[in-house]
């Protein structure tokens, strides 16, 4: 009897280990049950992307099966851009833009923070990230910190990694990656 109520706890310990919960962010939970936007629409910090993303038409797609990684910029990297900037972008004549700026930020893969991490050590410290846009991101790391350096050669900082979603996995970022020009 011992032995088995041992045994069960062992299990359920394990069980829930492997169920870690997702981070917050921008003050609400995120949950691995939703999709990317169900998600994203929850979080204050997130309140720019959210209304990018449906003006460029793509709230369908990251609702879609995936799988996705999604390099979120917060508001506040939305805001560190060059004044008028977003209002550009989000004007329906800068559609096809905008829709190149944030499918800059997806990858057609799950890759969590320890996959990523794995790259960059497997091409001997950098690993060139391909996304959906066509951009070419080179990550590296340093500890626990992942890195992006974007086709500008400006730095993407990962402030919260490894937000699982039930298409994917998004890592909040600190700055909005730009395309080549």
């Amino acid at each position: 009897m011992l032995k088995t109520v041992m045994t069960s706890a062992l299990a359920l310990g394990i069980a829930t280990s492997a169920m870690a919960e997702n981070p917050m962010v921008g003050g609400a939970e995120m949950l691995e049950t939703r999709n990317i936007v169900e998600n994203a629409v929850n979080s204050e910090d997130h309140t720019t992307l959210v209304a990018a993303v449906k003006a460029a038409g793509l709230v369908e797609t990251l609702q879609g099966e995936g799988p996705f990684t999604v390099f979120a910029p917060t508001n506040a990297a939305f805001a560190a851009l060059k004044a008028g900037t977003v209002e550009d972008l989000l004007k329906p004549e800068n559609k096809d833009m905008l829709t190149k700026v944030l499918t800059c930020h997806v990858v057609g893969a799950d890759a969590m923070a320890s996959a990523i991490k794995g790259m960059i050590d497997d091409d001997g410290g950098s690993h060139v990230v391909p996304t959906v846009g066509g951009c070419k991101l080179n990550a590296t790391y340093s500890g626990d910190k992942i890195m992006l350096e974007d086709e500008r050669g400006r730095t993407i900082n990962v402030t919260i990694a490894d937000v699982a979603q039930s298409n994917g996995v998004i890592h909040v970022v600190d700055t909005v990656i730009l395309p080549a020009m």
